[in-house]
């Protein structure tokens, strides 16, 4: 119970860190927007990624833990496509940010307390981790690749949340003339992104039992250790001057707080506990993991191909709100 306590504290605490830093200094905290975004999607989380998948018991986890988070998010993603694609009719760029928001879990931060402590081991919150950065990511990121490519061909290549919306969007490193790219290169630059490359290299370590001199490792263990509080930093100060569950965005926004938080932990518990047969501390840990907020990287990786970032950001902070009382509620049960 205290690691899930502990866990959700220290993301609050630094989210709100960056609210008060964009309250008091409006002026400074959107040049640290437009620095920050472009610093952690290039450098610190590519090598935090590597420092988790270095360190990784690739056995334990690949086996049961790794399919089940893969089907879990797949399934989640999925029910919120079809919703809002079909019932909403919304556009295939929102509706691709809706879903990598709605199964895509804050595991890198919040997931590793809440592992530690309350299920005792970090091969629940590990799977996972493999899972959404090597194949879950790399897909979504496609997705959203061919979303800009498309939008940049009929000339819409524009923020569709507004001008201003968040320091991430303006921070994008993305060009006008990119759009005029083929999608193959689009596709690959996707695939090709820092954090799954540096995912990739972080298995290779593990799988081989590599270990970095100490003056390349310390260096990497600095940065990867920066990671997380700039990130959290970042989104607080995205919420500066935001009416969270605006009418325009209210729906997506229902639907993917209901998935993430309901439906995603209820499909991992029927899929955790029937088609592979957990139970016991096992199974609570796979249920917790897929309780986990939307990861604030979604958020990240919205902003930085342009998509609608509004109805991510929203269903991110509610996520985190609800994420604390539904976990609790499942250690109850579960544990």
């Amino acid at each position: 119970m205290s690691g899930v306590l502990l866990g959700f504290a220290i993301v609050l605490v630094l989210v709100g860190v960056g609210f008060v830093a964009a309250w008091a200094l409006p002026g400074e905290a959107r040049a640290m927007q437009r620095g920050i975004a472009p610093l952690v999607y290039y450098i610190t989380n590519p090598a935090l990624m590597f420092l988790l998948m270095s360190d990784a018991d690739l056995g334990a986890v690949l086996r049961t833990y790794t399919p089940i988070a893969l089907i879990t998010a797949a399934a989640t993603g999925l029910l919120y496509a079809v919703v809002a694609g079909g019932l909403l009719r919304r556009p295939a760029g929102p509706v691709a940010a809706g879903a990598m928001a709605s199964s895509y879990v804050n595991a890198g931060n919040i997931g590793v307390p809440i592992a530690l402590y309350a299920v005792g081991t970090a091969a629940p919150v590990v799977s996972v981790l493999i899972a959404q950065l090597l194949v879950v990511a790399p897909v979504y990121m496609s997705v959203f690749a061919w979303c800009r490519h498309r939008a940049g061909r009929a000339g819409r290549f524009v923020d569709p949340d507004g001008a201003g919306d968040a320091g991430a969007v303006e921070a994008a490193d993305v060009e006008s003339a990119a759009a005029a790219r083929s999608l193959g290169a689009t596709l690959a630059r996707s695939l090709a992104n820092p954090v799954t490359v540096a995912t990739g290299l972080g298995l290779l370590a593990a799988a081989f039992s590599v270990d970095l001199p100490a003056v390349l490792g310390q260096p990497v263990e600095m940065l990867g250790h920066a990671s997380v509080p700039l990130l959290l930093l970042l989104f607080g100060m995205s919420l500066r001057g935001q009416r969270p569950l605006g009418r325009e965005a209210r729906a997506e926004v229902v639907l993917g707080t209901v998935l993430k938080t309901l439906a995603m932990p209820a499909l991992a518990w029927v899929v955790g506990r029937f088609l592979f047969g957990l139970d016991g501390l096992d199974l609570l840990g796979v249920v917790l993991m897929a309780a986990l907020p939307t990861a604030q990287n979604v958020f990240l990786f919205a902003g930085h191909f342009r998509l609608a970032t509004t109805p991510v950001r929203d269903i991110t902070l509610v996520s985190m709100l609800l994420a604390l009382p539904v976990s609790l509620v499942i250690t109850v049960l579960l544990g």
